[in-house]
């Protein structure tokens, strides 16, 4: 391994982090989705369901915004809205299962070349990795939320 300098490591992270970027594009539009849909239909099949309320404060996106990417996405047979069982005045988003084969087919070149990545590591390596993914992600989340509530000039 090669000692990297503070500059080469920002830039060598920034350039991974624009490669999984311009990936998510890429199979987002390989299933006909812009890229707020497919991030929005990740979330959704991370969390099984959300009312359009979490979906919103997930994306970003205003309420009027969240229903039109919910319309879009149902339109596409991506997602349904039902009933929230807990309370039925709510209604909650859930990806619809016959839709997940084509998004697994978008993502499995990523996950077919990035599991060759990883098995070039020890178990111990990887559980280093995925350490720093788990508290990169809240990280992350906090910093977009940093972002979207910082004044603008």
């Amino acid at each position: 391994m090669t000692n990297q300098t503070p500059g080469d490591e920002q830039e060598i992270f920034r350039a991974y982090l624009d490669a999984v970027g311009l990936n998510a594009m890429a199979a987002a539009s390989a299933v006909g989705l812009q890229p707020s849909e497919w991030y929005a239909l990740s979330q959704l099949t991370l969390a099984g369901r959300l009312t359009s309320g979490e979906l919103s404060a997930r994306t970003g996106l205003t309420t009027g915004a969240t229903t039109r990417l919910i319309d879009r996405l149902e339109r596409a047979g991506h997602v349904r809205r039902t009933a929230d069982p807990a309370d039925r005045r709510k209604v909650v988003v859930e990806p619809v299962p016959q839709a997940l084969p084509r998004i697994g087919q978008a993502v499995a070149p990523a996950r077919r070349r990035i599991a060759a990545v990883l098995d070039r590591y020890t178990p111990e390596q990887r559980a280093v990795i995925f350490d720093y993914f788990t508290h990169a992600t809240p990280a992350f989340r906090e910093a977009t939320e940093e972002i979207r509530t910082t004044p603008r000039e």
